[in-house]
């Protein structure tokens, strides 16, 4: 069954948190797609994620780049698998493609957009009752993930 987790949010932006969670990611070997809401928002993750830090280097690609399937972090607007990921983030209230295809998906949301907490809240409902083990992590104070359900 596939795992899902809900990423709250509180004390950074998606750009912020997202790289440290696609690092630990790609470290473990999973191939991951991140699902934003639109293409200006995929291309400025891509942009990003070249220079969020100067020590790092996290290879990735967009589903608009020439060898997209060989990525092992793909940027994508749309709900196809480019990539054949196992792990999908959805940001910005991405609508998520059909979770059994994923061994992990994971929806991260800004606490203060109004748009998405509502969206979050939508699918957490729907996920439960569809009988989905869930877990919610919410930031603390220090920007770590706390587990709260």
């Amino acid at each position: 069954m596939t795992e899902v987790l809900f990423y709250h949010l509180t004390e950074s932006k998606l750009e912020d948190a997202l790289p440290a969670l696609l690092e630990k990611s790609v470290e473990r070997g999973w191939k991951v797609a991140v699902q934003t809401s639109g293409d200006v928002r995929r291309d400025f993750l891509d942009a990003h994620l070249w220079t969020f830090r100067e020590d790092s280097f996290l290879p990735h690609g967009t589903d608009a780049s020439p060898m997209a399937e060989a990525q092992p972090v793909l940027l994508t607007s749309a709900a196809e698998n480019g990539n054949g990921a196992t792990v999908r983030f959805l940001v910005d209230g991405a609508e998520p493609p059909p979770i059994a295809d994923y061994d992990r998906i994971v929806f991260m949301f800004d606490g203060y957009d109004a748009v998405q907490l509502d969206n979050a809240r939508a699918q957490w409902k729907k996920l439960k009752g569809e009988g989905h083990a869930l877990t919610y992590w919410q930031q603390s104070e220090e920007g770590r993930w706390v587990k709260k359900a």
